[in-house]
């Protein structure tokens, strides 16, 4: 008696996606519509051992133009663990409209053998030809998307240059009626008052400490720091005006303040040395930049530096205080030497101990214990030779923050990167260079 043969049993997943969240709420939506034509599609091919998994992958209101999103990213995740042998989809778009993605998506499957089936359009991604024909239908998706943002923005700016307020949140002195811009008058004696003391006083950081004096420093839950205030003397709106890329159009609301009286504002902006943006950016490499924090207000500290009879005094800035006025930070800036040089001498005081040794050691692989020795033993006196672009890369490599303080530093190490540094180590007494 001759056996019959036994059919593979197929394990398929629908996956169906949604851009919008409209019509979701119904009992029958578009998802639904999409997952019953891919289940009739999959029962058609019961012969071949095709059968429905039970696990559902609906994406509603996502775009198809990224990976961002919650049931293709565990449908991706199933793929990998090889519970899915077919991905089926109504349409090709619904899967993704980017052909890179695409592209991914489908060296994804080959790694598990999975194939990819359109309902609607005769697909085999196993072969040359049908790969082509994806591709193509791809490109087309991907096109059909990037005209329709190119209407997006077409329409964006045909709005500004009309004037219209094209959402957002309002600014101080304004609220949103009908779609439109109108004067908020409680909120615009505020303006008002920032633009007539700016002009009386020239100096936003005395703005910022009378506005915490007489408590009106918070407007709308939003802080009326020293960046926000600068912004607002520079904004447009508060003219009757609409500025887009670099242009300046009438706004259809009204304005709060007057032409002339902007005109000034912007005239003592552009002649008071408190207002020079480019003027304190380090443009060097510093050595503890996104790491060195003020301890008392808990923000970052940033490189800044000043000039006096053409020398230049580098130092780091507590966020808080260049924000807020340097009286709400008793430690305000630090001399970017002598910090820096606790930082260099705590790094090179790890680099010489018994325990940086180990941790290295055990952190690296294919690594000897005594080779991890001798190429720490050999950084320690080439450390200023290094590029300060290198020393900066080394001390952030070992150093995950440095807090300070009035009293001192509190350095807190970073042990993840032990097994970079045994490979840029090894890489030193092989003759090749320390950093890339």
């Amino acid at each position: 008696m001759t056996k019959q043969p036994v059919t593979p049993k197929v394990r398929c997943a629908i996956y169906t996606r949604k851009s919008t969240e409209e019509g979701l709420e119904m009992e029958f939506n578009t998802l639904d519509a999409q997952r019953e034509a891919c289940e009739a599609y999959i029962a058609s091919q019961k012969s071949e051992g095709w059968f429905l998994v039970p696990d559902r992958y609906d994406d509603g209101g996502f775009s198809g133009g990224n990976m961002e999103r919650p049931a293709l990213k565990r449908l991706l995740k199933d793929v990998e663990a090889g519970r899915v042998n077919v991905v089926v989809v109504y349409k090709i778009d619904r899967l993704t409209r980017s052909l890179m993605d695409f592209s991914r998506l489908v060296e994804a499957f080959d790694k598990r053998n999975v194939t990819f089936a359109s309902v609607t359009q005769s697909f085999n991604t196993t072969t040359s030809m049908g790969r082509l024909t994806l591709n193509i239908l791809l490109s087309f998706a991907q096109f059909e998307r990037e005209i329709s943002a190119e209407r997006i923005r077409d329409k964006f700016a045909s709005s500004k240059k009309r004037g219209m307020w094209m959402g957002g949140h309002p600014p101080l002195g304004y609220e949103v009626k009908d779609r439109k811009l109108v004067i908020n008058e409680t909120e615009a004696e505020t303006v008002r008052w920032l633009f007539r003391r700016f002009v009386e006083c020239r100096s936003v950081t005395q703005m910022v400490r009378e506005l915490a004096e007489t408590n009106t420093l918070e407007k709308r839950g939003r802080h009326l720091d020293k960046p926000a205030i600068y912004r607002l003397l520079k904004n447009h709106l508060f003219i009757g005006k609409v500025a887009y890329h670099g242009e300046v159009y009438e706004g259809e609301h009204e304005g709060i303040i007057e032409q002339a009286f902007w005109d000034q504002v912007q005239a003592v902006m552009a002649s008071n040395d408190h207002y020079q943006p480019g003027r304190i950016r380090v443009q060097t490499a510093a050595l503890l930049k996104g790491i060195i924090r003020c301890r008392h207000c808990d923000r970052a500290m940033r490189p800044t530096f000043t000039c006096k009879e053409g020398r230049r005094y580098r130092y780091y800035t507590c966020h808080g205080a260049d924000k807020n006025g340097r009286e709400t930070c008793p430690l305000r800036t630090v001399p970017a030497g002598e910090i820096e040089a606790v930082a260099i001498n705590q790094v090179r005081t790890m680099l010489r101990s018994p325990e940086m040794v180990v941790k290295t050691w055990q952190a690296s692989e294919g690594i000897s214990e005594r080779d991890v020795t001798d190429a720490l033993r050999r950084l320690d006196p080439i450390w200023e030779e290094l590029f300060p672009v290198e020393q900066q890369r080394l001390v952030q490599l070992l150093i995950a923050r440095l807090d300070v303080e009035k009293g001192g530093v509190k350095v807190h190490l970073r042990t993840e990167g032990l097994d970079t540094l045994a490979r840029e180590l090894g890489d030193i007494g092989s003759g090749k260079e320390v950093m890339a």
